[in-house]
């Protein structure tokens, strides 16, 4: 068939399209799930740290591993949006919901980005410190710590 004027003016774009099947789909969501798992593990080791040597080699293990930072950063943007700052169904309509909905955007993102720009042991320490901070504000740090190892044993959330 030949070319017309518009197919010139125009040509075809072609893309590519990724699918993502079942069974990728559910190797990642259980490798989530692992990360968040590891992540509440340091979480609890940083808030129960009494400098025992047992605590210090698990705590060296956890920072000779350089994803730490990122996934504490995965872990606190989770824990900042779905458990910290939680909009109940019948207010998610309402002034504030919304603006507690925003702010949690807003410092899970800026949370996200000082994990990844500082130095991993450390930014994962000081981030770590910051998120029991904020579970003893509000709660306690065991309970939030269950509740997210619960939901990410039972599959919810699949992904932050």
């Amino acid at each position: 068939m030949p070319a017309t004027d518009t197919d010139k003016e125009f040509p075809m774009e072609t893309t590519t399209q990724t699918t993502t099947t079942a069974s990728e789909q559910t190797a990642q969501a259980a490798e989530y799930r692992e990360r968040m798992a590891w992540a509440a593990d340091y979480i609890e080791l940083v808030w129960r740290y009494q400098g025992t040597e047992r605590e210090q080699t698990e705590l060296a293990a956890f920072h000779a591993d350089n994803r730490l930072a990122r996934t504490v950063g995965e872990f606190g943007a989770l824990l900042l949006t779905r458990h910290l700052t939680v909009v109940l169904d019948g207010h998610a309509d309402c002034e504030a919901g919304y603006v507690m909905d925003k702010l949690a955007a807003v410092t899970s993102r800026e949370f996200m980005r000082r994990c990844l720009a500082g130095e991993g042991a450390e930014a994962a320490w000081s981030a770590a410190r910051f998120l029991i901070e904020c579970m003893e504000e509000v709660d306690q740090v065991s309970e939030f710590l269950a509740d997210v190892r619960g939901d990410v044993a039972t599959g919810w959330p699949a992904t932050a």
